[in-house]
């Protein structure tokens, strides 16, 4: 695959740093990557974004922005509030499908979730990943309520005819509750889709070189890891 396009089920779901630990497994196997932020916003344009995160995480990807938005909020109403043009996600494919030339594999990473609106026509990122065929990595948080939002965003998929490649928690915590160990098994049923990864909590904290290291422990084999879920239930389900 190409491309792979990495959304969440809302924000703060560790979708920047899954983005990082899929880019350096890639790297990692030998593989070139490109990462594309769809839209920034939330910072200010001398500031680090998620795309400069991903690099320090990561190591030697080649980065880009689209566009940045002071405010943080979704990129349609951030673009139109600071009076700037918005993207639109055939900006986003034909960035990406430039991006592809050049490298074995682009990681789209967009903004917030799978509908986030990118313009006042309702362009999302989801419409970026249709006009690229390619298929979405759906990043969901570990607790209670991760079910509804994670099987809400797998039937949008489906509906529109994309593939899902799979799900990845994008922070298990250190002592995970009841909902939790539950939501090992749980997740891929509703999603009707693998469980491809689990990222310890705190993983961005780690000293890049330990996490380059140990970024593929945390995925499995179909991206470019060593993590296999069937050992993760047997050892954190109740």
């Amino acid at each position: 695959m190409p491309v792979l396009v990495i959304t969440g089920t809302g924000t703060e779901v560790g979708k920047t740093v899954t983005t990082a630990a899929v880019a350096a497994a890639a790297l990692a196997a030998g593989r070139s990557v490109a990462v594309l932020k769809a839209a920034q916003t939330g910072v200010g344009p001398s500031e680090r974004g998620d795309a400069d995160e991903v690099v320090r995480l990561a190591g030697d990807v080649t980065a880009a922005e689209l566009a940045r938005f002071p405010e943080p909020l979704a990129p349609g109403t951030a673009a139109r509030r600071a009076g700037l043009p918005p993207v639109h996600p055939h900006d986003v494919a034909d960035a990406a499908a430039k991006l592809a030339a050049e490298h074995d594999l682009v990681l789209v990473e967009g903004a917030g979730g799978l509908l986030v609106r990118f313009d006042a026509s309702g362009g999302t990122v989801a419409d970026a990943a249709a006009l690229l065929n390619a298929p979405v990595l759906l990043v969901a948080s570990a607790g209670l309520g991760t079910l509804n939002s994670t099987e809400l965003s797998a039937r949008e998929l489906d509906y529109r005819g994309i593939e899902l490649a799979g799900v990845v928690i994008g922070s298990w915590p250190t002592t995970p509750d009841l909902a939790s160990r539950c939501n090992v098994t749980d997740l891929s049923e509703v999603a009707a889709a693998p469980l491809l990864g689990a990222l310890p909590e705190g993983a961005a904290t780690l000293p890049p070189t330990d996490f380059r290291s140990t970024a593929p422990s945390w995925l499995a084999p179909r991206l470019d890891g060593t993590w296999d879920a069937e050992v993760f239930r047997v050892r954190e389900a109740p």
